[in-house]
């Protein structure tokens, strides 16, 4: 691997952390009350409720599962999905330009692991660590001996001839 390639992974890799893990804050600050709780308020959604408790375990788990690299890109498409329509739903309604309805942080959570989603995971991952990691096959059947080369000659040894 050529340097800028592995400068590259490790790049990826630092992005993809860096944004599944605040999603993941987002996620636990409504579910739990904490880092500031559901919208600044100091506490906790109400479990159950719709859109924000559900917003929040999907920020919570796909930007968990991101943060890690496992799974990462079902779950930034997941997670890219969720913004998406948090943005339609919620924010585009007051104003057309996110900067006018507040849904800036949606926006780039959308297009932040939707790069991710097409991206990869990069090089500092559990996907990567577990593509790279060789499977341990046992079989029980006996080996076959491979076919001779093309071209050779098969020789009959026996007694016989």
């Amino acid at each position: 691997m050529q340097p800028r390639e592995s400068v590259r992974g490790v790049l990826l890799s630092l992005f993809r952390m860096v944004v599944g893990l605040l999603f993941a804050c987002h996620g636990a600050a409504t579910l739990f009350g904490v880092l500031g709780g559901s919208f600044g308020t100091g506490k906790a959604a109400a479990v159950g409720s719709w859109p924000g408790w559900w917003a929040a375990l999907i920020q919570l788990i796909a930007g968990g599962l991101v943060f890690v690299g496992l799974a990462t890109r079902p779950a930034a498409i997941i997670a890219s999905g969720s913004m998406a329509y948090a943005y339609f739903s919620v924010h585009q309604e007051k104003a057309l330009l996110p900067i006018q309805n507040g849904g800036e942080a949606a926006v780039l959570f959308c297009w932040a692991f939707l790069a991710v989603a097409v991206s990869g995971p990069g090089s500092l991952a559990l996907d990567a660590i577990f593509a790279r990691r060789p499977e341990v096959r046992q079989s029980t059947a006996p080996v076959a001996d491979p076919a001779p080369e093309s071209g050779s000659v098969i020789q009959n040894s026996s007694p016989g001839r």
